[in-house]
């Protein structure tokens, strides 16, 4: 992999994780305290549950595996737990946990992002667990903006607004 590969990889996995971060932060200003931790049933997750479990994943895969460190995470518990956080604690333990885990990410060599390692019992090279990271943050902020959707019955929240979405790619 080249430098510039190198750099541009690790560029466009922080831009998505910042997007991911700017939507989920779209979604908390519309959405009152006590909405946080309401389920839509039995079996699915609030979205407090679903930050708990990002910062659970991302703390995993980017700062226990990546940066070197002990695996704590007890992945079950975050599921489980009700009401452990407010909204505005939620919000900046995921800002918090992505803030460390960008900063593994900008500094990572080009040999770790190469080297395979066993992480929640896959193998992965450094590539595959930010590939993993990146869309699996994006699934749950996904499921974070239906849900806002469902509880505020709202078309848009915002992500693009004063963004044409309907210009034409052009040509190289």
């Amino acid at each position: 992999m080249s430098e510039l590969v190198n750099k541009e990889f690790k560029e466009q996995i922080i831009y998505r994780l910042n997007e991911s971060t700017r939507m989920i932060s779209l979604c908390f200003d519309q959405l009152p305290e006590e909405d946080i931790w309401k389920r839509p049933n039995t079996n699915s997750n609030s979205i407090g549950h679903l930050i708990v479990h990002l910062c659970g994943n991302i703390t995993q895969y980017v700062i226990a595996s990546l940066g070197g460190l002990e695996d704590n995470r007890e992945r079950d518990k975050e599921f489980s737990e009700e009401k452990t956080h407010s909204k505005e604690q939620l919000l900046e333990k995921l800002k918090s946990t992505l803030y460390r885990a960008k900063e593994i990410i900008q500094n990572i060599s080009e040999e770790e992002l190469l080297r395979k390692r066993e992480v929640q019992g896959f193998t992965f090279s450094g590539i595959g667990i930010l590939i993993h990271v990146t869309e699996h943050y994006s699934y749950h902020t996904g499921q974070i903006a239906f849900w806002i959707k469902q509880l505020k019955d709202k078309k848009s929240l915002g992500f693009y607004d004063g963004i044409d979405l309907s210009i034409k790619n052009k040509k190289s």
